[in-house]
């Protein structure tokens, strides 16, 4: 029997007989690992487990808690619902059926009109299919056999499908019992895996995103393989759903969304507060670290835009506009804008790092069904900063930023992990630059010591770029900081520097942000910390609560002691009972809440009352002012 070699992850070498599949590799190896493994990864592409090795591979053979293994497993869920509507429902069309982040989803042409009340029978009937442990068989047809296979079941949207597939495209199947589907894969072995399953929500969906056609029937999911992990995900759902910074930003006079400006957010004073404070944090931080503010243009002309190629790659995304007949452009990124600053004069290899700092307006065209709140909007500032350096320089301003992204995420308490991220398949420059410049970011990330994973052709147009995942108090993950390197704009824009030989060459560029969109950022602290803003952010940091009429003016010379300290204070006085004025005060999550009776109106002490730890009992209020104080400079957070 003819041998081959597997090099597994950890480098080790095996010899199995040429024929035998992944899943038996799995057994090999352990028991336990055959029985949690979802699919493998040949030579860095995911595969089936029942993939046949008949040439030496290097394998990794994956579980749930990784992100190919969790999509098929995923995947395979959207199956069996699919298997299951079918069941309950005849005469059903199937459209598409992905597996999406942290779930996954079916649209369906039926028609019976689901209802929530249908999820729990759906449910039920996946439930049975698990159960059944039917086997997922993998089969190709020719492209006529697999339009005559689909037109046979009556599934249109699937006929649809492969005619819009190229001409020389294997097409693939995957049956599981009396069910099949159109798919590319891949899926896990057997329906039995899929022991813990939830239907979440039911949506509209129009056939391919297209309002022109036909609105299908969407059900959303989630599964795990274990009862435990879906419990937890669904106290975290829950939890998120009290966090939501739509619902809070109400409650909290935060900020606003209004029909007159889909996209385009109020901020009220509460909320611009909390948005300045995170800006003058961003100043300070900024300053030390050697950065000057600039500020470019929100409108520049259609000439500028080419220059920088925004006008051919990014042009449907730009909102334009007609001055004088001429072209202009609202700008959708800072960074033309910085070029253009740089070039205000002759720059001198000395000059270097030259580090340009814009806190500065932007505005995107989104499609209305993309909006969310704050997290996705159409206008917001965007934290830039582009940093102009020799090709030496490189690595430690890298560092650098990185430190600072560091600092910043630390400040708020979020944990985070970095993807590099490499040549999109729309790009400008050459295949040499796009090698120098990704070169650069991994070799300062390693320098760093820091974990990274490679995010294969989603970089800039114009070059590489680091981002980074912030990990929010209840897992879930935002990206928000990137690291650019950008070898193009310096050439399209013609920047120049007098070197050392006294000639002119081109600068290279970093452009970096850390909060990323403001507004962005704003939104995903309020759901972080839950809408109870550490001392500093809070918009009020202390509410002075009045037991009766005539504890007001003691309560209103109690707020000008403490605002001479810079502490924003504010007086409940509506004649209301002290304890209902207790309760408001929490639910709008003051840090510090005052109780003036007769016994504080007549002396130099308070009744302190804190959001996060109750009742703290008497203090003088000097000193109480000045533990504040202490505990803003230390931007101190408790999650």
């Amino acid at each position: 029997m003819e041998m081959v070699k597997i090099t597994l992850k950890d480098g080790s070498v095996r010899e199995v007989n040429k024929g035998t599949t992944i899943f038996e590799v799995a057994k090999d190896i352990s028991g336990r690992l055959a029985k949690e493994a979802i699919v493998g990864e040949v030579n860095g592409k995911t595969v089936d487990l029942s993939y046949v090795i008949n040439e030496d591979i290097e394998l990794n053979i994956l579980k749930f808690d990784s992100d190919e293994g969790e999509h098929s497993f995923r995947h395979t869920s959207s199956h069996i619902l699919a298997q299951a509507v079918l069941r309950l429902f005849p005469g059903t069309k199937l459209a598409i059926g992905p597996a999406i982040d942290n779930g996954f989803y079916y649209d369906f042409d039926s028609e019976h009109t689901f209802v929530e009340e249908d999820l729990p029978k759906i449910e039920a009937e996946m439930k049975k299919i698990v159960k059944e442990n039917l086997v997922l068989e993998r089969f190709e047809l020719p492209r006529n056999e697999a339009i005559e296979y689909m037109k046979k079941r009556n599934e249109d949207y699937k006929v649809e499908l492969i005619n819009d597939l190229p001409e020389d495209e294997i097409i693939s199947f995957y049956k599981q019992g009396e069910f099949t589907d159109l798919c590319a894969g891949t899926h896990l072995p057997t329906t039995k895996p899929v022991k813990a399953i939830k239907l979440l929500t039911l949506a509209g969906a129009y056939w391919r995103g297209d309002s022109s056609k036909k609105m299908l029937q969407r059900i959303y999911g989630t599964s795990f393989p274990k009862a435990s992990l879906l419990e937890a995900y669904l106290v975290r759902l829950e939890e998120a759903k009290k966090r939501d910074h739509r619902k809070l930003g109400k409650e909290l006079k935060l900020f606003t969304l209004m029909e007159e400006g889909p996209g385009f957010p109020f901020f009220l004073p509460n909320g611009m507060i909390v948005k300045n404070l995170l800006l003058d944090y961003w100043r300070e931080v900024h300053t030390k670290a050697g950065y000057q503010e600039v500020e470019t243009p929100l409108i520049l002309n259609r000439k500028l835009w080419e220059t920088s190629g925004h006008w051919m790659h990014y042009k449907e995304n730009m909102y334009s506009l007609k001055i004088d007949d001429e072209d202009y452009a609202i700008k959708p990124m800072n960074c033309p804008g910085g070029m253009l600053v740089y070039n205000t004069e002759m720059r001198s290899y000395k000059d270097f790092p030259l580090r340009l700092g814009e806190i500065g307006r932007v505005h995107r065209h989104e499609l209305s069904g993309a909006l969310h709140g704050l997290m996705r909007v159409r206008a917001f500032t965007q934290d830039d900063a582009h940093i102009f350096m020799l090709p030496e320089q490189i690595k430690d301003e890298i560092k650098n930023v990185t430190k600072l992204i560091d600092e910043i995420y630390s400040t708020f308490g979020f944990k985070y992990h970095v993807e590099l991220s490499t040549k999109p398949e729309k790009s400008m420059g050459s295949q040499e630059e796009w090698d120098f410049a990704e070169k650069s970011l991994q070799t300062a990330l390693e320098e760093l010591d820091l974990d990274f994973v490679i995010n294969e052709g989603d970089g800039a147009f114009y070059g590489p770029k680091i981002d980074f995942h912030l990990e929010d108090c209840i897992g879930r993950t935002w990206q928000c900081g990137t690291i650019q390197l950008d070898m193009q704009l310096p050439q399209r824009f013609d920047l120049n520097y007098i070197g050392k030989d006294g000639e002119k060459h081109k600068p290279i560029v970093i452009h970096r942000v850390a909060y990323g969109s403001i507004e962005r950022f704003f939104g995903i602290l309020v759901e972080h910390f839950a809408g109870k803003f550490p001392l500093w952010l809070a918009p009020v940091q202390v509410e002075i609560l009045p037991v009766a009429d005539r504890h007001n003016d003691h309560a209103y010379e109690l707020k000008k002691k403490l605002s001479e300290y810079g502490i924003r204070v504010e007086v409940d006085d509506r004649s209301e009972k002290v304890g209902y004025k207790i309760r408001e005060a929490q639910l709008h999550k003051y840090p510090y809440m005052l109780v003036i009776g007769d016994k504080e109106a007549n002396g130099e002490e308070v009744a302190v009352r804190s959001r996060d730890k109750g009742e703290l009992g008497s203090k003088n209020i000097s000193e109480f002012a000045k533990e504040l104080v202490e505990e803003i400079k230390s931007k101190k957070f408790d999650l």
